[in-house]
């Protein structure tokens, strides 16, 4: 097989010997030791606590020899940081080949087909890269959001009524290791009381006030961040790179946003905001990164939502081309009072099939 691995900055090329994975079951970054062969996970404090052998065969490559530390019960979120760290090595495998369910029971979490025939006298199961990046066992904290049933209210937009909306996540939203960066993303709920000076500096710094038209006062952003606490459709995060706040984001569900009357918004669609306060994390890179980590995790809040919409300035070239690599298609221009928009769109399946993460 003609396999090519993802090189880190800093380590010899062609070779990653270690990977971070965040276990939405736990806190704290796990790690994967690969020497060519055989892949360990550790905890933060480097106990062992799943290996595996990773086999290379002309049908794939195979994960076996499988073994976890007695007692864990999220043993498939331990088996995902696994198939992770071959996914973050191996940028052109497209899928796994597994033990059966049989042998090793987490596979029933991650694998969705059997293989047509054995694989080296035996029969696998299949984990899809497209497939696995949509599932909650990595990457989204568990404990941080709470699931809601789809039911009806009658609170919002008369016209436009959604879904009764769950409160705003609480803790550690979304943590990923950047493979080609190094560097570890991160999302968590902004805190007015915390953030109000970061806020504050990067809404007056010229650059960002230019398109978010709020260099205000700090009382004036405490209470734009208040208001934002009462809206359900709405919240606001702080993204950070390596615990560097980094910017600042606000995901909304598209219905009920102003972005609702300007096309036809099914209940789950999502939308957001972004900018990048830190002057130190400036660059295409880093930001291509963060575009692709939100829409990343938007998808993985709700298995519901197929669509991530946008509306970023009609004249943003620098925008439009972030949308253009990360599965965003352009859809039409429209009119704010404000500004000339472009409606922009991510589809679910397209964004899982063709955006490397």
């Amino acid at each position: 097989m003609n396999i090519q691995q993802r090189e880190r900055p800093g380590e010899t090329a062609g070779i990653l010997a270690t990977s971070k994975h965040y276990l939405g079951s736990d806190d704290g970054a796990f790690e994967v030791h690969f020497d060519g062969a055989h892949l360990k996970l550790a905890s933060s404090v480097g106990a062992a606590m799943a290996r595996a052998t990773l086999t290379r065969h002309e049908a794939g490559l195979l994960l076996e020899d499988i073994a976890f530390e007695p007692g864990r019960r999220d043993q498939p979120q331990m088996l995902a940081a696994l198939a992770d760290a071959i996914f973050c090595r191996f940028h052109e495998v497209r899928q796994i080949l597994l033990p059966p369910v049989e042998e090793a029971w987490p596979v029933i979490a991650l694998a969705t087909a059997h293989t047509d025939e054995p694989v080296a006298s035996r029969q696998r199961t299949i984990v899809e890269r497209s497939k696995f990046n949509q599932l909650p066992l990595l990457w989204r904290r568990q404990a941080s959001h709470l699931t809601y049933p789809t039911l009806e209210t009658g609170i919002g937009p008369a016209d436009r009524l959604p879904p009764l909306r769950p409160p705003r996540p609480n803790g550690m939203l979304y943590e990923r290791w950047l493979p080609e960066l190094g560097l570890t993303i991160a999302f968590r709920p902004i805190d007015r009381h915390r953030d109000l000076d970061l806020f504050h500096d990067w809404m007056n710094d010229g650059r960002v006030s230019f398109f978010w038209e709020l260099a205000q006062s700090r009382e004036e952003l405490n209470a734009y961040l208040s208001a934002q606490e009462q809206d359900p459709h709405i919240f606001g995060a702080i993204a950070s790179l390596d615990g560097e706040p980094t910017g600042y984001l606000e995901f909304y569900w598209a219905k009920e946003d102003r972005l609702g009357p300007c096309y036809e918004p099914q209940d789950y669609d999502r939308g957001w905001h972004a900018l990048i306060g830190n002057k130190r994390h400036l660059g295409r890179p880093k930001t291509l990164a963060l575009f692709r980590s939100v829409t990343h995790y938007l998808f993985l809040d709700d298995p519901r939502t197929q669509r991530i919409v946008g509306e970023p300035r009609a004249s943003n070239h620098k925008m439009l081309s972030y949308c253009a690599h990360a599965a965003y298609d352009k859809v039409k221009e429209f009119d704010f009072p404000h500004k000339r928009a472009m409606l922009v769109c991510c589809e679910r399946e397209r964004f899982f099939h063709e955006v490397p993460l």
